[in-house]
């Protein structure tokens, strides 16, 4: 990901009784996802649409009453460009994980929803996350789980798995594997899944798009074959794809379903505490690859527990 160059910064001050203009200019600046920087100022890319968009912010601040001044800065003391990204994507993140809750009841109530109110809700949750999608301009990786909700909710209209035969390991033998970085509760317990059963040579690579391994077998992510399909996790999803029959392991794909997509459909807990050791870890500081291997050892222990 390229860093921007230069960041615009909009000063601004409007007398203490004018509460309308604040409280105006405050959800202008939210709906272009303006950073808070400080005590009234905002923060953005240095763009031509951004530019313009501030200079009239401030043109209505001074109509207002108000002091206001656009700048455009290069540096930041205290604060490199990869730390001023960084707060970005912490702020989308809260803006894409609001969306989970809504759409993790949704999916769950499906069956008790008419058809028509079930359409309109995705649609306006849907809307909404396009909304966060136009303001996320340093691609936060939170954007793809929810992507994966989304579909996940499409998809119960069709049936759980894509139709076909299954697959024989054998195809898969010595492959690529593709997930996005920091991998979670589905991702760790697929990986493990991948080369305990299907592909014991199994490499792993990680990136948001399958395009940036165009070699590799992408799972866990938006509208590949290996991931989220109807009711069904990743781990569920590559189970039934390959015919595994394990007692063990179904049990095992209940745990992984219950942790991840967080509906109680099994009542099971086991993984919801897993999840909270692989977020753990990853705020330590672990790669990506460490983060597979540490948390293939829980589950090949877990997995030992169930047989």
């Amino acid at each position: 990901m390229k860093l921007p160059d230069k960041w615009l910064l909009l000063l601004y001050g409007l007398p203490a009784k004018k509460s309308g203009p604040r409280v105006t200019l405050w959800r202008q600046l939210r709906k272009c996802g303006a950073l808070p920087f400080k005590t009234s100022a905002s923060l953005l890319p240095d763009t031509p649409a951004h530019f313009e968009r501030f200079q009239w912010f401030a043109q209505q601040v001074r109509d207002a009453g108000g002091e206001a001044s656009l700048l455009r800065v290069s540096e930041i003391e205290g604060l490199k460009p990869a730390a001023i990204v960084r707060l970005f994507n912490e702020a989308r993140a809260a803006d894409y994980d609001s969306l989970r809750p809504e759409l993790t009841k949704l999916i769950a109530d499906k069956k008790r929803r008419a058809k028509d109110s079930f359409a309109a809700e995705l649609e306006s949750l849907t809307r909404q996350f396009e909304e966060i999608r136009r303001i996320d301009y340093f691609s936060c990786s939170r954007a793809q789980d929810v992507s994966m909700l989304l579909q996940r909710a499409a998809n119960l209209r069709s049936a759980a798995i894509p139709a076909g035969a299954k697959l024989s390991a054998k195809r898969y033998l010595g492959r690529t594997w593709l997930t996005r970085p920091r991998p979670q509760i589905d991702r760790v317990g697929s990986a493990w899944l991948i080369k305990r059963f299907i592909d014991p040579q199994a490499r792993f690579v990680f990136a948001n798009q399958p395009s940036a391994h165009p070699d590799a077998i992408p799972y866990d992510m938006f509208e590949v074959e290996f991931s989220h399909h109807g009711e069904d996790c990743t781990f569920e999803t590559l189970i039934k794809r390959f015919g595994l029959a394990d007692k063990a392991l179904r049990k095992l794909a209940e745990m992984v379903h219950d942790a991840d997509l967080e509906d109680g459909k099994f009542q099971t807990t086991e993984c919801v505490g897993l999840d909270r050791i692989l977020c753990g870890w990853a705020k330590t500081g672990l790669s990506d690859e460490e983060l597979l291997i540490r948390g293939g050892e829980c589950y090949e222990a877990l997995y030992q527990s169930l047989r």
